[in-house]
Order: structure tokens, then C-alpha cells, then sequence
């Protein structure tokens, strides 16, 4: 199983679209791993995780060819996540010869709602909390998001030869989220934590995490086994306020033992 960071910033990208803070003027001067983009990520190369408005960039930056993805999986429907009109460009005139002829979109009944129009090629199939729906090569469990605002947010357990939960954007994880990681005996192989935040104090009431927050979800994980010994701990979504340099994050991540996605990293789990 293989997970491809392609987009590793908030809503704003970082550096942030219209800010000239000293931080997002480093990130232009140092480039490479200081440029995020926003969130979305995919696995092996036919599901994708959300669809911001970056998806065409994120495709021609990273060689994926958007014609073989079968899934797209909905976090929530904030519009840096979730870009729908771009799935007008599957059909038709806009797309010819693609190998996948339908993609199936899998959300909650919530971002289901603020869809219009589904294009021709184009299945939506809502998921409710705790429901687990069995595709081709993957199983994928939604779990409630702690995301003020947005519409029944989840995130995800997405099972294939590994198992991966894939935590944005959310705060510190509800009750009945441990609850049922232990109850099912769910044995994570990577978890991908939301550190919007990162050194910036956040409730644990709040929508986002920072290092602080996520320590905590991963010592109550530990105490359940969700988290093994060999389980692959990432931090992602990064909030330009939370000064994301990768250099800096790199140090911050190593005190805690996590790992620091950029645009365009490959991870084999």
C-alpha cells in the first residue's frame, strides 16, 4: 500500500496565498519542501482523498493519471478539500479513451447535499458514521470528525494490504472514536495526524491538532493497541501560523518520533 502526499497545507497553502509574514516570505525564498499545497493525497493510484481546487496541479506535478482513479474519498466539504465542479471535466468532450469509466465519490450525506449536479460518469455513494463499505481492493470505515462548521466531517480507516487512518481535519478524537478502534481490535499500520496548529496551543475542543493534542491522541491510542510498535506515525496540514518550514517541523517531529509529509512524498507502508 502506498500513500502519496500531494497537497500538505490548510486552506490558505503555505506560503499563504495573499500573506507577506516572515515565515511565508522564507518558504518562496527556500522553495522545494517549504511549498504546500492544498490537502490531498491518494493511494496506489486509484483512490484519491479530497479534491481542492489544486487537484490539476497536483496531477501534472506528480505524473498521476486521473483517467485510473476508480474512488474519491470526501473528508468533509470545506473548499480546500472538496472542489466538485472539477468532476464536470470527466465526460464527454473534456475526456476521451479514460480506463475507469465511472468514478465512485464516497461522502458523508452531508457533502452529499451541496452537490447540484452529478455529471455523467460520476456515482456518489454516501457513508455514515462507523459504516464500513467494501470496494475492490479496500475497505473503508468512516469515522466521526471533531470539525466545527463542516457537514457530518469524517475521517477515515482505510483498509487494503495495510492498515491506514487518515485523520484530517479533526481535533483530539470523540470517545466513541477510541471506543471503536478498541472494540474492533483495529491494528494501525500508519496513522496520518491533522497538525494544523503545530506549536500553536488548541483546545482539545477545537477543529484542528498541533504536537500537543496529537501526543495525546497517540498515547490513548497506545493504551487501546491501536498503535503498535512498528506503527508509522506521519503529521500533515499545516497552517502557514504554524510556521511550517520543513526544516523546523523536521526538528519539532523528531522530539515526538513523527514524521513530516511534503507535497509530492511517497510513503510505503
Amino acid at each position: 500500500m502506498k500513500l502519496t502526499y500531494l497537497g500538505t497545507a490548510a486552506a490558505e497553502g503555505f506560503p499563504a496565498v495573499f500573506c507577506r509574514c516572515e515565515h511565508c516570505l522564507n518558504a518562496k525564498k527556500l522553495g522545494g519542501k517549504n511549498l504546500r499545497t492544498r490537502s490531498q493525497s491518494i493511494i496506489n493510484d486509484d483512490l484519491l482523498i479530497d479534491l481542492p481546487a489544486d487537484t490539476y496541479h497536483h496531477f501534472l506535478t506528480n505524473g498521476i493519471e486521473g483517467d485510473k482513479i476508480k474512488y474519491l474519498l470526501i473528508t468533509h466539504d470545506h473548499a480546500d478539500h472538496f472542489y466538485f465542479d472539477e468532476l464536470d471535466n470527466r465526460h464527454g468532450a473534456y475526456a476521451h479513451n479514460m480506463r475507469c469509466e465511472t468514478i465512485k465519490v464516497i461522502c458523508s450525506a452531508g457533502t452529499a447535499s451541496l452537490i447540484n449536479n452529478i455529471p455523467k460518469n460520476v456515482e456518489v455513494t454516501t457513508i455514515s458514521a462507523f459504516e464500513t463499505i467494501a470496494l475492490e481492493n479496500y475497505e473503508i470505515t468512516a469515522l466521526p470528525a471533531r470539525h466545527r462548521s463542516a457537514k457530518d466531517p469524517f475521517i477515515y480507516i482505510i483498509k487494503g494490504d495495510k492498515t491506514l487512518l487518515y485523520a484530517h481535519d479533526t481535533g483530539y478524537f470523540f470517545d466513541e472514536v477510541f471506543d471503536y478502534l478498541e472494540k474492533n481490535k483495529i491494528k494501525l499500520d500508519m496513522i496520518s495526524f491533522d497538525c494544523t496548529n503545530v506549536d500553536i496551543p488548541i483546545s482539545d475542543e477545537g477543529g484542528h491538532m498541533g504536537f500537543a493534542n496529537i501526543e495525546r491522541v497517540e498515547k490513548r491510542l497506545k493504551s487501546i493497541g491501536a498503535v503498535k510498535s512498528d506503527t508509522v506515525l506521519y503529521v500533515n496540514h499545516f497552517s502557514h501560523n504554524g510556521v511550517p518550514l520543513h526544516e523546523h517541523l523536521c526538528n519539532r517531529a523528531s522530539e515526538y518520533g513523527y514524521k513530516v509529509s511534503f507535497d509530492g512524498c511517497a510513503v510505503e507502508i
